[in-house]
């Protein structure tokens, strides 16, 4: 028996469907065929005509698939006898664009190439999570303001001192990892009560994850500061993962987060100390190649930022009192109350910023003292007026308002190039 395969391009306004003994007929002549498009007919075998499939490309066209024909009268009569169609399915043209794109995506490549991508970016996501970015964020902010204190004028700004900028930076970073992954290890209890949404608290990452970043940051931090044969640069690095590390390791002597003083201390010491001096002196003397001298912007510097790194160091355990207590962490927010905590460290950075402008106005230069006065006096004004705002009995409040000091902090590192 041969079949015949006929496709044709219409509108379903201009041919109605017959609905007979339960089947749907479509009957057209050679009269309509001028309104749609027609693809000549083709003689093939029963077995072709089963498995062939021909799409209309026109717009608004219909697809027709045909599976059985009851009959065919002869071609030469002008195409003027009825077909009856046994099976008919129509679909739409952007119905079929769908399917086919639908189909298309299913392909096992790429099946495999979304949920690559899919995988990669909640990997990301974790890591970004995991690095504590308003950490990372201080860090950058801090090493660029203290390394442009020693710059005299413009010409200092060469490719040499954006060499030795990025120097230091990209180490310290990665210590930066370090430090604060090493905490996320050993509070995988704590975090699940304080801060469940942390990577390996969530499970977003398991312990062997974590400790190969942790791992492969420290080590890249020690080979980069080696090499770049910067004495500051590497006693920064090296100060930071001794008091890192015993800030955060669970063993005799260390696990220094349980002390309320020695926490406090490890953050300042850090923050306020080395961070100032030592990137100071690896751009003074290591990469501009001047001798070594203390200037009025690197004391102020120093003297203001152990004020806000004490601050930091109280006001980031306001937020995690139900945890500490839980596990036997004697904060200074545990010990003395959320609430007198969150008022001494208010009172603390606004006598900083008072001391700021008194140091201000006593400059000679009168751009330095203009932002130094308006810039100290405006970033004061806004730690007043958010403060006021605060509900401590609310853990969301309280921790956007422990964001809100960081941005202080990064403030802070915006006008500290000023003071001269």
């Amino acid at each position: 028996m041969i079949g015949t395969n006929a496709s044709s391009c219409f509108t379903a306004s201009q041919y109605p469907i017959l609905e007979q003994d339960g089947l749907q007929r479509k009957i057209w002549s050679s009269k309509t065929q001028t309104r749609g498009c027609v693809i000549p007919l083709q003689v093939v075998s029963v077995r072709q005509l089963r498995s062939k499939s021909i799409i209309c490309q026109q717009k608004k066209c219909f697809r027709c698939s045909f599976t059985r024909f009851s009959s065919l009268t002869d071609d030469s009569k002008n195409h003027e006898s009825i077909t009856t169609i046994r099976s008919h399915v129509i679909t739409k043209k952007y119905q079929l664009g769908a399917t086919y794109k639908h189909e298309y995506a299913s392909k096992p490549e790429d099946d495999y190439s979304r949920s690559f991508l899919n995988v990669l970016s909640k990997q990301l996501e974790a890591f970004y999570l995991f690095s504590r970015p308003h950490t990372v964020i201080g860090t950058i902010t801090g090493i660029v303001s203290v390394s442009l204190l020693p710059v005299e004028t413009i010409a200092d700004l060469s490719p040499t001192f954006f060499m030795g900028l990025l120097k230091a930076l990209v180490p310290s970073i990665l210590m930066n990892i370090y430090i604060v992954g090493l905490n996320q290890l050993f509070d995988v209890e704590i975090d699940k009560v304080n801060k469940p949404d942390l990577p390996v608290a969530s499970g977003a990452f398991s312990m062997s994850t974590g400790i190969t970043i942790v791992t492969a940051s420290l080590l890249m931090s020690f080979a980069m500061g080696i090499i770049f044969k910067s004495p500051p640069l590497f006693a920064s690095l090296l100060v930071g993962f001794l008091l890192g590390s015993a800030y955060s390791i669970d063993l005799p002597f260390l696990r220094w987060k349980r002390h309320a003083v020695l926490a406090a201390t490890c953050i300042l010491i850090v923050r306020a100390v080395v961070v100032q001096f030592a990137y100071f002196l690896h751009m003074q003397n290591y990469v501009l190649g001047r001798p070594v001298m203390i200037t009025k912007s690197l004391v102020f510097a120093a003297a203001f930022m152990c004020f806000f790194s004490a601050v930091i160091a109280l006001f980031k355990d306001i937020p995690d009192v139900d945890g500490d207590k839980e596990f036997g962490i004697q904060s200074f927010s545990v010990r003395l109350g959320q609430e007198r905590v969150f008022w001494l460290c208010v009172n603390m950075l606004t006598l900083a910023y008072g001391a700021a402008v008194v140091i201000g106005a006593s400059s000679s230069f009168l751009p330095s003292k203009l932002v130094t006065i308006l810039g100290h006096l405006a970033l004061a004004s806004s730690l007043l007026v958010r403060a006021q705002s605060v509900d401590l009995a609310s853990k969301a409040s309280v921790t956007s308002f422990y964001m809100f000091i960081w941005k202080l902090f990064y403030a802070e590192y915006l006008l500290i190039p000023f003071v001269r």
